[in-house]
């Protein structure tokens, strides 16, 4: 079946069509889905029909009439106004994008959903990615989901709560001495030998549309508005690269008017390859060596989707910010406390960039604000004790009335 729309790659422009099994372009870059219209604004009357799911928008994604998609509830996250954090800080409008509630506890959720959809309808049987944790879990479950094999390749290093669960899915789990760029080496070899669907991090074109439903959903749950900033924890970047684009065509679509949000990447210090390709104003990352943190889904040496960060970063007049393990347990720890989110260390590491860009003056305290809670904490925790690991952690390594939007 001819699908309606194509990809063009972000590097050289070529284009191609849907079908088959899109993988990066023949310049090594990733390929963007391109719809040849966007829906009419009259079509926002008809949401409220639908169920509180990313699938809602599915005018936006990659789904043909006619196709169901691999689904398991996934998107319809909660936008928390966490205003017992907001007033400690002197922050006036911030909130919370809490996507804990997933399936398989993580915005990975999303991307894989959409992914998975278009394998399974295009016949695909086997599945392999490399993962920093999250992402395999949700492979897993979706695999499951659509009846198809799946083996993810993982760092032995991963939090063993995350492992447990690509396990419990029924995923072959491959454990690597390393970080996940030498998982990706693995999978890729896995693919080329096998036939199996490399889904990695933009290595084909689907878990973009679904990471975009991220943008989609804020917006609508904002009224339509767009908020001022935009603070996501950066490790492949699919979410950060999906919600520019999902904010460029809904302003093309007339969905949205005013400025675009400024986007902020925030990674850990450990592994910090955006901000400095951000800092020294090159187009590309130099990948980290040694990369260290206790964030997984921030433990990313060399993202695929360098260039498009960095260009979504530089267009909206953002930046990209660096905190330590210490900053970030901490504040993932002010969120549980303060504000009964269960903040993943990626999560907690957005509010501490909040802080440290209002400490710089670069973010006012009057604008609107949303930071992102990728995954949940307790995926992170030893279930054999009582206390978090995290928190003893940056304790060892620190010398140095709420609304909800649906």
């Amino acid at each position: 079946m001819k699908l309606p729309w194509s990809l063009e790659c972000s590097a050289c422009g070529k284009t191609r069509g849907a079908e088959g099994l899109p993988g990066v372009c023949d310049c090594g870059q990733p390929f963007l889905v391109r719809y040849p219209s966007a829906p009419p604004l009259g079509a926002r009357s008809h949401l409220g029909d639908r169920p509180w799911t990313m699938w809602r928008y599915r005018e936006w994604l990659p789904l043909a009439d006619g196709e169901s998609p691999v689904t398991l509830g996934e998107g319809g996250t909660p936008l928390l106004a966490v205003e017992r954090v907001a007033a400690r800080h002197g922050f006036g409008d911030l909130w919370v994008k809490e996507e804990s509630g997933n399936p398989t506890g993580s915005f990975k959720a999303r991307g894989l959903a959409a992914a998975v959809t278009r394998a399974a309808h295009a016949g695909v049987r086997r599945l392999v990615v490399p993962t920093a944790g999250n992402a395999g879990v949700a492979l897993a479950a979706y695999a499951a989901r659509a009846g198809v094999a799946a083996r993810v390749y993982a760092p032995a290093s991963t939090p063993p709560v995350i492992l447990t669960q690509i396990r419990s899915f029924g995923a072959e789990l491959v454990l690597v001495e390393g970080h996940i760029g030498d998982c990706g080496k693995a999978a890729r070899a896995y693919a080329a030998d096998t036939g199996a669907m490399d889904v990695s991090t933009l290595r084909e074109p689907y878990r973009i549309e679904g990471k975009k439903s991220l943008g989609l959903e804020v917006v609508e749950q904002l009224g339509w508005t767009l908020p001022d900033v935009i603070v996501y924890p950066t490790g492949g970047g699919t979410g950060l690269i999906g919600m520019w684009k999902a904010f460029g065509e809904l302003a093309a679509a007339g969905w949205v008017r005013g400025p675009l949000p400024r986007m902020y990447s925030v990674q850990s210090a450990g592994c910090a390859p955006v901000v400095q390709a951000f800092r020294a104003g090159a187009e590309a990352c130099t990948p980290w060596p040694e990369p260290r943190t206790i964030a997984a889904g921030l433990r990313v040496p060399s993202p695929l989707g360098d260039r498009l960060m960095l260009t979504a970063l530089r267009q909206s007049g953002g930046d990209a910010v660096a905190v330590t393990d210490a900053q970030l347990v901490a504040a993932a720890e002010q969120l549980q406390t303060l504000e009964g989110v269960d903040a993943s260390p990626e999560g907690g590491a957005t509010l501490a960039a909040a802080l440290e860009l209002k400490a710089r003056g670069v973010v006012k305290a009057e604008q609107r604000i949303v930071l992102f809670n990728t995954g949940a904490g307790w995926l992170y925790r030893d279930s054999a004790v009582n206390i978090s690991p995290l928190r003893s952690h940056a304790h060892r390594h620190s010398r140095p009335g709420r609304r909800h939007l649906r």
